[in-house]
């Protein structure tokens, strides 16, 4: 597969999201193992935008890692300091099944509440609603009752 190819915008701009990442992967003594391309892919697969530390002194050899990794994982070469590679590829879009069991989650609301003076701007909230809670008119959230239980399953014989 051919590695992607970046604008020097685009490169840039991966530079500066990866400034702050910690290396996610760390390429020891044996160099490019199968287990070294699979956590690489795996990583790649989960953030995209990744760090890779390689321990050994030969910068020839970290070209030619760094290099392969681009070409076999169809990423981006992004940036080659010192040890540290930086690689990048878009995150696939994630598939999930629709499950008919599932309720809604959390939602957000927008409250405003407007003064009794006249001339002052009206107060807005932003609430979190979760699925057991409800919002009143007045703009508070009421969480559910709990489920009466019975007198009787509860007493031992």
């Amino acid at each position: 597969m051919p590695q992607l190819e970046l604008s020097p915008a685009e490169r840039k701009a991966l530079k500066g999201d990866a400034h702050h990442l910690d290396p996610v992967v760390m390429i020891g003594a044996d160099g490019l193992t199968d287990a070294v391309r699979k956590e690489t892919d795996a990583a790649l697969n989960a953030h995209g935008l990744i760090k890779i530390r390689v321990l050994g002194d030969d910068r020839a050899a970290r070209e030619a890692i760094y290099a392969q990794l681009a070409d076999e994982l169809n990423a981006a070469c992004v940036q080659h300091i010192g040890k540290l590679l930086v690689l990048w590829r878009p995150m696939p879009e994630k598939t999930r099944a629709p499950d008919e069991n599932r309720k809604p989650g959390p939602r957000e609301v927008k409250v405003i509440k407007y003064s009794s003076r006249g001339g002052q701007r009206p107060e807005v909230k932003r609430l979190r609603v979760l699925g057991n809670q409800r919002l009143t008119a007045g703009g508070k959230i009421k969480k559910a009752q709990p489920k009466q239980k019975s007198a009787k399953k509860g007493r031992p014989d």
